[in-house]
């Protein structure tokens, strides 16, 4: 009966022992609270370990290594910067520059659509043109002759005798 204690109770140890994890021991990464800031205001910040705010705002960082921000607005160009850990003696490493302030350029105009090119316009037939005749002017009325109304598009008024 020990001896099966005895197996079972090196089983379960040698199991702990393959999940048991000594992380808890290294120390916390140094973090520095950075303040980002833009002109216009409103941008989405994107960090390279992931985090993301809306100008203004502030995010805890690592100082460990560089981060490279990138700012994007729309209507806007992208911009990118990075933040580099300075050690100052007597104190934590800190992230500078801090306050991350950047000036979004605005975008270039969209281009305009290419103009589809215009198709010549077809080219008519001339068939054989009959000659037109021109209207024969009005003979001058002569003295004798009385003067005549030109003709109405209207039926004349009935005359009454």
């Amino acid at each position: 009966m020990y001896r099966v204690i005895a197996i079972v109770g090196g089983g379960l140890l040698l199991a702990a022992c393959s999940t048991f994890n000594l992380d808890f021991m290294k120390p916390a990464p140094v973090m520095d609270t950075v303040r980002f800031e833009s002109n216009p205001p409103g941008a989405d910040v994107k960090t390279s370990n992931g985090q993301t705010c809306r100008t203004p705002c502030a995010l805890a960082l690592p100082t460990e290594a560089p981060i490279t921000v990138t700012y994007t607005l729309n209507g806007y160009l992208p911009a990118t910067d990075t933040l580099d850990p300075v050690n100052i003696t007597g104190s934590p490493p800190q992230l500078q520059p801090n306050p991350a302030t950047v000036e979004l350029e605005p975008a270039p105009p969209p281009p305009k659509p290419a103009k589809p090119a215009k198709k010549p316009a077809p080219k008519k037939t001339t068939a054989a043109k009959k000659p037109v005749a021109k209207p024969k002017p009005a003979a001058a009325p002569t003295s004798a002759a009385p003067a005549q109304q030109p003709a109405s598009p209207w039926p004349a008024p009935a005359q009454q005798h």
